[in-house]
């Protein structure tokens, strides 16, 4: 089954995530997001497997999150999920996926859940 980690390398809680799935045997997909942002289509399943709504996957203290005016309620489902596409330091981090389950390793040791 695949396994699969969206990965900041300079976040000290995504690199602990990583070590901890290598140090279990894993062999995860490791996408450094930043480079290569999750699309609208990608970001709707992550979140269909985390069972939260946008918002909940968002760092509401990075700086675009008050600069872009995310905090509105107004904003759709859409717009928000379209926001981290375009801004991904948006997405918290690290996610992990693992066939039809998925975790944001806060801490590192939630992955063990979907191992």
């Amino acid at each position: 089954m695949k396994l699969t980690i969206y990965h900041n390398p300079r976040c000290s809680k995504s690199r602990q995530t990583l070590q901890l799935l290598i140090d279990r045997g894993a062999e995860p997909e490791v996408i450094n997001y930043l480079d290569t942002p999750p699309t609208h289509a990608e970001l709707e399943r992550i979140l269909q497997l985390l069972g939260l709504e946008p918002r909940e996957l968002m760092r509401h203290k990075e700086e675009e999150y008050a600069e872009l005016g995310l905090e509105h309620p107004r904003l759709s489902r859409s717009e928000l999920i379209d926001a981290m596409v375009r801004h991904p330091r948006l997405i918290e981090r690290p996610i992990i996926i693992h066939g039809r389950q998925a975790v944001i390793g806060r801490p590192p040791e939630k992955v063990l859940e979907v191992l």
